[in-house]
Order: C-alpha cells, then sequence, then structure tokens
C-alpha cells in the first residue's frame, strides 16, 4: 500500500529520524540558518558553560590501569548485546498488535502512544547506564580520554532536558501519520465493528511506527558509539 505523503516538501539533511518524521507526518523542515556550534550555544546556560570549560582547563588523572583490556571487551561485548536486544524487540515486538487488538475502534491512536512512550523510556533506562559505565572505562586510559569522558558527563547533563522535551514530541508527530492514513482509508460501511486493528492501512502504520523507533534507537545510540570509539582507539 502506497504511504501518504506530499511529494513537494523540500530536501533537507539531518539524522535519519529527522528525515523520516518529516515525511511521514508531512512536515517541511527547513535547512538551519546558523551553524552547529551556535545553535548548540542556545542550548547550553551559564552553568554549563562552566562546567564544560572546568573539564577543557583541568588536569584529570587517569584511573588504575589493572583492567583496561577487559573492561573495554567487556563494554564493547554489553553495547552490542544491549543494542541487538533493543532492535529486535522492537522489530519484532508482538505485544503491540495484541493489545491494539484488544481495543475497539474508538481507541484510536492511544494503545500506539502508550506503546512508543513505553518503547522510549525503555531505551532510555538501558541506555543510560551503559553510557556511564563506557565513561568509567574510557577514565582508565589516559588523561586525554578522562578529559573527553567528563565532557561527555557535562554534556549529557547539559542537554539531557532538551533531548527529552523533542523525542517527547515524537508520538504527537505519529499521530499525524495515523490520522492521515486512517482519512485516506475509510472503513468500509459493512466493515465488523471492533475488527479496525486489522485494516490494511493500519498494518503499514505499524511497520511505520517500527521504523520511527528504530531510527530513534539509531538516533540514542550515537553518544555511545562516541565512547566506544575512543574506547578502541585508546586500546
Amino acid at each position: 500500500m502506497a504511504q501518504v505523503f506530499s511529494t513537494k516538501r523540500k530536501a533537507f539533511t539531518g539524522s535519519a529520524l529527522t528525515r523520516l518524521l518529516a515525511r511521514l507526518a508531512d512536515i517541511d523542515v527547513p535547512e538551519p540558518r546558523h551553524a552547529f556550534a551556535d545553535r548548540l550555544s542556545q542550548w547550553l546556560g551559564w552553568t554549563d558553560a562552566i562546567s564544560l570549560s572546568s573539564v577543557l582547563n583541568g588536569s584529570p588523572a587517569a584511573a588504575p590501569t589493572g583492567v583496561r583490556a577487559a573492561r573495554g571487551s567487556s563494554e564493547e561485548g554489553e553495547c552490542i548485546r544491549l543494542r541487538g536486544v533493543l532492535a529486535k524487540a522492537i522489530a519484532e515486538d508482538a505485544a503491540l498488535v495484541a493489545e491494539k487488538e484488544r481495543m475497539d475502534t474508538a481507541a484510536g491512536f492511544s494503545p500506539y502512544r502508550r506503546h512508543y512512550l513505553a518503547r522510549q523510556q525503555t531505551m532510555e533506562v538501558a541506555i543510560g547506564p551503559l553510557r556511564e559505565r563506557l565513561r568509567a572505562s574510557l577514565a582508565t586510559r589516559s588523561p586525554a580520554m578522562a578529559r573527553l569522558a567528563a565532557m561527555d558527563a557535562v554534556m549529557e547533563q547539559a542537554l539531557s532536558a532538551q533531548e527529552h522535551r523533542l523525542l517527547a514530541t515524537v508520538p504527537g508527530l505519529l499521530e499525524r501519520h495515523f490520522v492521515r492514513l486512517r482519512q485516506a482509508h475509510p472503513a468500509l460501511p459493512d466493515e465488523p465493528e471492533g475488527k479496525a486493528s486489522h485494516a490494511p492501512w493500519e498494518d503499514v502504520f505499524r511497520k511505520n511506527m517500527q521504523a520511527v523507533l528504530l531510527a530513534e534507537l539509531e538516533l540514542r545510540f550515537e553518544p555511545v558509539e562516541g565512547l566506544l570509539e575512543a574506547l578502541r582507539k585508546s586500546s
């Protein structure tokens, strides 16, 4: 079934999540008018700037080196394992279908919103501690790597509120896509009551929502990948 979206939207660069949401929700996302550093400065308060300055100008000492190799290998394996578990849960999730089929047609987007928010919480709870462990492992490598780990901690604290606020808008954009698909494929007059969950357009929507969740997973893993790459180079 063809997806419903405008063909007149402007082309732009950005994360896979941003591009996918713009296409599904049929919205234009113009190219940013300011450089990345300028836009980042708008997100950082003066206390964040002080914290970053302290990290950049300080001289953190490297932690003991007795477990460097073992921890590095262990953390890389955990990254691979966790990413695979989260991706598999999204791709093979049958709970969403089961929940939706228990709802009548009046439920609309509500079950999907609950499901998406639950998946977001699962990703946040799982990835946050992993990122902390990677920083701890990186801090054992050298003073330079310890500084990088400290910078990541400051940036996570400074940007977490903005990240949470922006990612919280994703379900609303998905709802726009849900409504547009439903309006483009109205139920037949003789369709049995309570069988809307089997509509082909809703199957399309579920697949699209899974694609958005996978794109968000990739976005949330970017800081983890950066720390992991630093660990590899410092080995």
